[in-house]
């Protein structure tokens, strides 16, 4: 584990790593800044679908998904059981629900709380390890319990890449440090770093596919 900015992660050969498809990230108390600082960050040209648990009530009255729609440049949405799973996009998984990822495309399930959760965090991040395995980049952000520590630890299992907001500039540092005891992210970053380091770590290990028209924006918006 290493913490602060950093361009290539040790351990990582860019010509062996297989090509990240997917990023999960996972939040609970004071989400709904980190999830407006990080989601905000990104380029409208990020390549890769990411896929939130944010916990909230069952009968919670903020619409989180059309706020972070306004917020953010990447399309919102909460996704329906079934729907194929699309790059550049960002899913919210719905209130009361937990969110699995299977054969590439969503499942819904009303299966019992895990940890007194749903959506659990852990439920979409093992089921991002089982289904994309190496392919996966874990984020944990700030909360006040240990949901999302097994799921990271899964996804490191598999040969994934795992982030953890630093407990320092988190408004609750319970999950960040709960994700830090379970497994040795790669890297632990403030929160505000973190959208430009996912960019880095996307762009220099998908440096082959990811050539395209829109390559120069990805550039002008996140710089060298």
């Amino acid at each position: 584990m290493r913490s602060g900015r950093w361009a290539c992660p040790a351990g990582i050969d860019k010509e062996l790593k297989p090509d990240f498809e997917i990023v999960v990230v996972g939040t609970s108390t004071g989400g709904l800044k980190a999830l407006q600082t990080l989601l905000r960050s990104l380029s409208p040209v990020f390549p890769l679908p990411v896929v939130v648990v944010q916990h909230r009530g069952k009968d919670a009255d903020v619409e989180l998904c059309e706020f972070l729609a306004r917020e953010v440049a990447l399309p919102v949405t909460e996704p329906e059981d079934k729907e194929e799973i699309l790059p550049g996009h960002i899913y919210l998984a719905p209130r009361d629900y937990h969110l699995l990822l299977e054969n590439r495309s969503f499942a819904l399930s009303i299966d019992v709380p895990v940890g007194f959760a749903r959506p659990s965090i852990d439920v979409l991040f093992e089921s991002a390890a089982a289904e994309y395995q190496e392919k996966t980049i874990g984020v944990i952000l700030t909360g006040a319990n240990r949901d999302g520590a097994r799921g990271l630890a899964a996804i490191k299992s598999r040969g994934g890449f795992a982030v953890v907001e630093a407990p320092e500039s988190a408004v609750r540092r319970e999950m960040p440090e709960a994700a830090i005891a379970s497994t040795k992210p790669d890297l632990v970053l403030p929160l505000g770093e973190i959208a430009h380091e996912l960019f880095k770590l996307v762009e220099s290990v998908n440096t082959k596919t990811l050539r395209r028209p829109e390559e120069s924006a990805l550039t002008t918006h996140y710089g060298n």
